[in-house]
């Protein structure tokens, strides 16, 4: 029986790891789709997405890019089904690879020997994760999940989320949102956070739901999406800004480096991921951590 379980596991490991090598590429593509459209609305004199204005709505390209990346994060969405946020996340970095290829091509930003190095310490990086990924504390269904979310430490940690998110928007964005990348980022990743958390979450709903639990009737699963969709909306119009001011090939690893590092942490308290690593295990994946954030120098 034993060995049945690890059977399922690893297969649910690797299903997990296809669907997250997919999203990588879908959503490394977005990045350059959408800095697309918004440099061709830039030369038509519309008002930038970085001074408020929304005239990316009305541009097919900035839309295929954001097809592009529902396409990505869907693959991303049921990736979190089956592998651990720790493992998904951090494979995110083959989309930080695709999009410094691709930007050199069509967007003519030059790729110097720094960025070269950092797309080789993004493919060790991922090698190494998917070596050491963590498994994940049980989590079968919603009620588990919802009970995981009463836990004071992650409670504590939501609230930190949330509070640090509105100092950033509503008092270091006026002043500093269009000097400095970190701003935008910074209420990117920590938001993000959150969301992965939520996904992860209707991922347990909807695997329920296919086993024929009803799921549907669960308001925790109403409740994660409808946070979902808030913590996206966020994080899509604040990416949107820095990707309007600042290259994409600065923007995508340095948001790619903290959205790994706060998904990782909500993670590890939320699920609880690391107790059950060995101490090789947690020294690798230490490691890959590292090897992404040398990165962005």
């Amino acid at each position: 029986m034993k060995m049945d379980d690890g059977a399922f596991y690893r297969s649910d490991f690797y299903i997990g790891l296809s669907l997250a090598i997919i999203s990588s590429f879908f959503i490394g593509g977005s990045f350059i789709l959408k800095k697309k459209g918004l440099l061709r609305l830039a030369s038509k004199g519309s008002m930038r997405a970085g001074q408020g204005g929304y005239a990316y709505l009305k541009e097919w390209l900035w839309w295929a890019g954001l097809i592009s990346m529902g396409v990505g994060e869907a693959a991303n969405f049921a990736a979190y089904a089956f592998a651990p946020a720790t493992l998904v996340t951090p494979l995110g970095a083959m989309s930080v690879l695709v999009s410094a290829v691709l930007s050199t091509y069509f967007l003519n930003e030059k790729l110097n020997i720094h960025g070269k190095v950092g797309c080789v310490l993004c493919i060790l990086g991922s090698t190494v994760m998917v070596i050491h990924a963590p498994q994940e504390e049980e989590v079968a269904s919603l009620s588990v999940m919802a009970e995981k979310l009463k836990d004071p430490g992650f409670i504590i940690f939501a609230i930190c989320i949330v509070v640090s998110a509105m100092i950033l928007i509503f008092f270091v964005v006026p002043h500093y949102g269009q000097k400095n990348v970190l701003v935008y980022i910074l209420i990117c990743s920590v938001i993000g956070s959150l969301s992965v958390s939520c996904v992860k979450g209707l991922g347990i709903g909807i695997k329920d739901l296919f086993a024929g639990t009803a799921a549907l009737k669960e308001p925790l699963f109403w409740a994660l999406l409808v946070c979902l969709v808030i913590c996206v909306s966020i994080q899509i119009s604040y990416l949107n800004k820095a990707l309007d001011i600042f290259n994409t090939s600065i923007v995508t690893p340095i948001y790619y480096v903290f959205f790994t590092t706060s998904v990782m942490v909500c993670s590890a308290i939320l699920f609880k991921e690391w107790l059950r690593m060995s101490t090789d295990g947690v020294v690798g994946t230490h490691m890959e951590t590292i090897l992404y954030c040398l990165v962005n120098p």
